[in-house]
């Protein structure tokens, strides 16, 4: 009796087919976890921050990831997409229970004296006529089938369905990071413009002087009409890049809106009035490559759907062999509803239902070699997303060593323009330079501030580059959920 038992619960518990999944062996080297760009010089090996944007130090700015991380579309479908990626798992762990079916129904028959049911001398309860009787019927009935997991169908399927789950899960966690890097690059844009419109606007007054200063002299006699045209053309030239910065802020206000869930006219009121873009002051932590690989939300989840492909190879080898379901049922049948709990009334059957494709297997074979092929591609797109997420790193690493050097020496351009700008004033007006000196001199003040004011932009966005590289602004977030109406 006892072996019995244990030949039973054997057969019950089953054996799963396929292969087994076992976590890939990291595609670098234990050499290639640690970064190599000269860059590292320039950073700390700190452990990486995961609420990065609070580095910046700026109130705005943590307001406005904040507020995209809950509201944002994007986060939302994704949550969406997981919600429907556990209800499928759900499902599949279903497969494990019996199923189950009540029903209850009544009819009106008739049936003809022509008809076989006929001989058998009618339905017991009826209305007889000269071609045939008419009788009511009433059924209730339960049926049960539960499927004998022998080769591990339904317990594969359970674990693709868990692979999706989870890599459902890390892609939200990766629109995550994406969505609060695009927040800080657009806020750190929206800065930058109204930055760069307000040199355009200095210089432009600074030209405005010259100009002045200019007409005077040409008056005095000591200028001409050239002198006065060319500087005209420095004037309003720097005045034509106002609008063009000033069109540009707009622009990225109106997708800074967006990002945080909302419509583009209802622009941030502190990020209208930013005129500075954001900084990190202090060396950005980057921690190691083997972190690095931990951290990134998009290996987390190619590793995930490498796992549930691996699954769906055993799901789709199970059907090589018989599936087994042990089936039941019972029910209640009478023409006289009165009689429908008697023992006359009651019906049932019960058994196993072995079904096989065999010896036709070129199907099941063919499913087989499809999801094999589809692991194996699950598997090349892991080892491709490990390599990305370490060249993004290095790639942003040697981006921002470049971004910080060409801004360090763009200040100190910057103030050596004004230097000499303010000393050819000076010696113009004491006749000691001459106006082509002194227009090239506002000239290069011109170009050294517009173009620290587009560095101080790059430097931030390359910031925010490496902070997306590195992966992290996932840990925490709240559920994306849609805003409510004003």
């Amino acid at each position: 009796m006892k072996r019995l038992a244990s030949v039973a619960a054997v057969l019950l518990a089953g054996c799963a087919v396929g292969p087994n999944y076992t976590r890939p062996i990291n595609p670098v080297t234990p050499e290639a976890s640690t970064f190599v760009d000269p860059g590292m010089s320039k950073v700390s090996t700190g452990a990486a921050e995961g609420q990065w944007w609070r580095l910046f130090a700026d109130p705005a700015l943590d307001r406005l990831v904040t507020d995209a991380l809950a509201h944002n579309t994007d986060l939302r479908q994704a949550a969406a997409n997981l919600r429907r990626a556990r209800a499928v798992l759900s499902e599949a762990r279903a497969g494990r229970f019996p199923m189950t079916d009540l029903s209850a129904s009544y009819t009106r028959q008739r049936i003809g004296l022509d008809q076989p049911q006929a001989a058998l001398g009618g339905a017991g309860a009826g209305t007889n006529g000269p071609s045939g009787f008419e009788f009511d019927f009433f059924q209730a009935g339960f049926d049960v089938s539960y499927e004998v997991d022998l080769f591990g169908r339904v317990s594969r399927t359970i674990e693709a369905a868990r692979g999706d789950a989870a890599a459902a899960r890390a892609a939200l966690d990766a629109a995550r990071v994406s969505v609060a890097a695009e927040t800080a690059r657009t806020y750190a844009q929206a800065c930058g413009y109204a930055a760069q419109a307000d040199v355009a606007r200095e210089t432009a007054r600074l030209q405005d002087q010259t100009l002045a200063l200019t007409r005077r002299l040409s008056d005095a006699g000591r200028g001409t009409r050239r002198e006065i045209d060319q500087a005209v053309v420095l004037s309003e030239s720097a005045r034509a890049q106002v609008p063009t910065f000033e069109g540009e802020r707009r622009a990225a206000l109106y997708a800074l809106a967006t990002l945080t869930g909302r419509p583009p006219a209802e622009i941030d009121a502190d990020a209208s009035a930013c005129k500075t873009p954001p900084g990190v002051r202090t060396l950005i932590p980057v921690g190691d490559g083997t972190a690095l690989l931990t951290r990134r939300a998009d290996v987390r989840e190619a590793e995930r759907t490498l796992a549930a492909e691996t699954a769906r190879v055993g799901v789709a080898t199970a059907a090589l062999y018989p599936s087994v379901q042990l089936l039941g049922s019972a029910s209640l049948g009478s023409t006289d509803i009165d009689r429908l709990g008697k023992a006359r009334s009651f019906n049932f059957s019960l058994g196993p239902l072995i079904s096989w494709s065999f010896p036709n297997m070129a199907v099941a074979r063919s499913r087989i070699r499809q999801a094999e092929a589809s692991s194996e591609g699950a598997l090349a797109a892991f080892d491709g997303t490990v390599l990305t997420a370490l060249r993004e790193v290095e790639q942003a690493l040697a981006r921002y060593s470049s971004a910080l050097e060409a801004n360090a020496s763009l200040r100190r351009a910057e103030a050596a323009a004004n230097d000499a700008a303010s000393i050819a004033g000076v010696r113009f007006e004491a006749g000691r330079d001459s106006f082509l000196q002194r227009l090239d001199a506002e000239r290069d003040r011109a170009q050294a501030r517009a173009a620290l004011a587009q560095s101080n932009v790059a430097l931030a966005e390359a910031q925010v580059a490496l902070f997306k590289a590195l992966g992290g602004g996932w840990e925490g977030a709240v559920e994306p959920q849609k805003r409510s109406a004003p």
